[in-house]
C-alpha cells in the first residue's frame, strides 16, 4: 500500500448582484473598498479556520485470481474502478491479473503476507486451509439461488460466521467480504455425454472446493486447480472432464477448442459467490469513510455484476452453439438426484469432524428453510409463463438425455 500527496488549492470566488451595487453606492471606489474588504476577510477566515485538506492517494496492489480474457477478471475491474470513482482519487486500486505476483491458488497467502494489498477470488480456492472455507463460496444445494445466498451471508448470520472462521479459528490477517451471485454452473465438458452417474467413475475431473469432495463419491479422480491452467491440461490428456462456470468465461478461456460437449445443469456447484479481500492491518489502517467505501462497494459491483452477466450469458451461449460447434446437454435427473444423495454423506462426514462446519451448515439450512420456502411458496413458475410468450420451452437448444 502506498501513499501520495497531493495539494488541493480551492479558488475563492466572490460575487456581487444588482441589489448589492445599489448598497454600495454604485461607485468605482465604495466596490473596490467592498472588495478589498472581503479579501481580508476572506484571508483572515483562511488563516482562523484551516480547513484546506492535503488529499492523499492510497494505492492498493489488488490481484484477481483469473486470467487477463476471463469476464471474471472484467468483474474484478468494475469492483475497483467502483472504489477507485468514489473515493474521489484518495483510494487507488491497482488491478493485476492471475499470475502477476503469485499464481491463483496462492493469492490468499500473498495477502495475508502484504505481498498484496488485495484481491478477487473465490472462496473456495482455500478449502484445503478448512473445509468451511467452501461454504462461503460454493455452499450445498439447499434449494436457495446465489442471491439467497448472500441473503444469508449480509443478514443471515454468515458474515459473523466468515469473520469467525478467518479471525478465530484460523487467525489470518485478512478481512473479505462476499460479492457476485453466479447461477448454477454446468456439470461441464466432456469427451462424450455423461448419462449416468456410472460414467463419471475413474474420470479425471477438475472442480474446486467440497465439490471435489462430492465428485469423489462417484469415484471421480478430482485435480483442483485455477482457471487458466484448464484447457492445457485438457489438451493434453490430463483431465477427461472440467468444469469452470459460464458460458462467457468457458468461451474466452477456450473450452470449444478441446471439447464440443457440455453438460448443462449440476447440483455440484449449485450458486457461488466471489470473494473480495483485503490485508488486514492495512485495511484497519484506512480511514473510517475509506473503509465504507470498500464496503459499499462490494455490494455495488455485486448487483452490476449479476446485470452484466444476465446480458452476455446468454449471448455467449448462443455464440458457443451457432458459431463454436458446441452441442450442449441437460444433465440427466438420475445424476441429480446422485448428487443430492452424495451431499448428504459429505456434508454429514465434515459435520461430525468439525463442529464449527457443523454450525455453518446449520445456519444455512436454517434461513433457506424459511427464506427459500417463502420464495417457492409466493413465486409464480417461470417455466409455463416463458413457453406461453415465446412458443417455446426452455431447453429446446440442449438434448434431453
Amino acid at each position: 500500500m502506498e501513499t501520495s500527496d497531493t495539494n488541493q488549492n480551492p479558488v475563492l470566488e466572490t460575487a456581487s448582484n444588482n441589489d448589492n451595487d445599489k448598497e454600495l453606492g454604485r461607485t468605482g471606489a465604495s466596490r473596490r473598498k467592498f472588495l478589498s474588504g472581503s479579501a481580508a476577510v476572506a484571508g483572515a477566515a483562511a488563516v482562523g479556520f484551516p480547513m484546506i485538506s492535503t488529499a492523499q492517494t492510497t494505492r492498493l496492489r489488488f490481484q484477481s485470481t483469473w486470467p487477463t480474457q476471463d469476464i471474471f477478471h472484467e468483474f474484478a475491474s468494475d469492483y475497483a474502478r467502483m472504489v477507485n470513482d468514489m473515493s474521489g482519487g484518495r483510494l487507488n486500486i491497482q488491478l493485476l491479473p492471475a499470475g502477476a505476483v503469485v499464481g491463483a491458488l496462492e493469492m490468499q497467502d500473498a495477502v495475508i503476507s502484504g505481498a498484496l494489498d488485495g484481491g478477487h477470488g473465490v472462496s473456495a480456492y482455500w478449502y484445503g486451509k478448512h473445509k468451511a472455507f467452501s461454504l462461503f463460496g460454493t455452499p450445498p444445494p439447499f434449494g436457495w439461488d446465489a442471491n439467497q445466498f448472500l441473503a444469508w451471508q449480509k443478514y443471515g448470520g454468515g458474515q459473523e460466521l466468515y469473520d469467525e472462521l478467518v479471525h478465530d479459528i484460523l487467525g489470518l490477517n485478512i478481512v473479505g467480504f462476499l460479492t457476485g451471485p453466479m447461477p448454477t454452473q454446468a456439470l461441464g465438458w466432456f469427451t462424450d455425454p455423461i448419462e449416468s452417474p456410472e460414467d463419471l467413475r475413474g474420470m479425471a475431473y477438475r472442480t474446486v472446493g467440497l465439490a471435489a469432495d462430492l465428485m469423489e463419491e462417484f469415484g471421480a479422480a478430482v485435480t483442483i486447480m485455477g482457471g487458466g491452467d484448464i484447457v492445457p491440461a485438457m489438451d493434453r490428456g490430463l483431465l477427461d472432464g472440467a468444469e469452470f462456470n459460464n458460458p462467457s468465461s468457458d468461451r474466452l478461456l477456450g473450452f470449444p477448442d478441446v471439447s464440443k460437449t457440455w453438460m448443462l445443469r449440476s447440483y455440484h456447484q449449485d450458486c457461488e459467490a466471489f470473494e473480495i479481500i483485503f490485508n488486514r492491518e492495512k485495511y484497519e489502517d484506512l480511514p473510517d469513510e475509506l473503509r465504507a467505501i470498500i464496503r459499499h462497494a462490494v455490494d455495488a459491483a455485486s448487483a452490476d455484476m449479476f446485470y452484466k452477466a444476465m446480458n452476455r450469458y446468454p449471448e455467449d451461449l448462443r455464440i458457443l452453439r451457432e458459431e463454436d460447434g458446441v452441442q450442449t446437454y441437460i444433465t440427466p435427473d438420475s445424476i441429480l438426484q446422485a448428487q443430492l444423495e452424495a451431499w448428504d454423506v459429505v456434508i454429514d462426514r465434515e459435520s461430525e469432524r468439525d463442529d464449527f462446519f457443523r454450525r455453518v451448515i446449520e445456519s444455512q439450512m436454517a434461513f433457506c428453510e424459511k427464506s427459500v420456502g417463502f420464495y417457492l411458496e409466493g413465486d409464480a413458475p417461470k417455466d409455463p409463463a416463458y413457453e406461453h410468450f415465446f412458443g417455446r420451452k426452455a431447453t429446446d437448444t440442449s438434448i434431453i438425455l
